[in-house]
């Protein structure tokens, strides 16, 4: 079975574990480089993403982050997303650049401050994700612009929602915060097929 990590710096990454180890994947927490090495795939959690910047440089894990991505899946919710974009705006900020798609900061701003929202997968996505997906919406950034390799999964409103390229997967919202386990068990499940072999 593939270990998978969640990165346990900041955010509720307990959520995520919790999530992960209902679904019977094996699961543990990433504080360091070295715990990083023993993982498989990655799970980056919400929270707040500057303030997660500057743990991540703090903790010298940048670097080891950025040469995870480019070999093994990762898994980035709300401000994992953010981290995962090739541009973040509103304000600018760095990024691992994981997935071609701009990411817009708190774009719902109060609007979504906290809201559950049955969004349904986008046709191609069904087979895969089923019907209606609960999410949780905090503060939430908006994918506003995916690149050729990108395939949107969930929309809200029109904007992507949930986004895979090749081995990655970005969600906007959390859902680590409902029952529905669905996306979890889809990235659990791409890692055992050709979705986390992909470039």
């Amino acid at each position: 079975m593939r270990e998978i990590g969640v990165l346990a710096l900041q955010g509720d990454y307990e959520a995520h574990l919790e999530k992960l180890k209902h679904i019977g994947a094996s699961a543990r927490e990433v504080r360091t480089a070295g715990d990083l090495a023993m993982v498989d795939a990655l799970v980056i959690p919400g929270g707040e993403s500057t303030t997660m910047l500057r743990i991540l440089h703090r903790e010298n894990l940048w670097d080891a982050l950025s040469r995870f991505g480019a070999e093994k899946p990762v898994f980035g919710t709300c401000a994992g997303a953010i981290l995962m974009a090739s541009e973040v705006t509103q304000p600018s900020q760095e990024s691992l650049a994981f997935m071609d798609m701009s990411v817009v900061r708190n774009a719902y701003g109060r609007q979504l401050d906290s809201r559950i929202i049955g969004l349904e997968p986008e046709p191609e996505a069904q087979p895969l994700l089923g019907d209606t997906v609960e999410a949780v919406f905090i503060r939430a950034p908006v994918i506003a612009r995916v690149g050729e390799g990108v395939e949107v999964l969930l929309r809200y409103n029109g904007d992507a929602v949930l986004a895979r390229q090749g081995k990655h997967l970005a969600a906007t919202f959390h859902p680590e915060l409902t029952g529905d386990a669905r996306v979890h068990e889809y990235f659990v499940r791409s890692l055992g097929n050709g979705h986390a072999a992909a470039d």
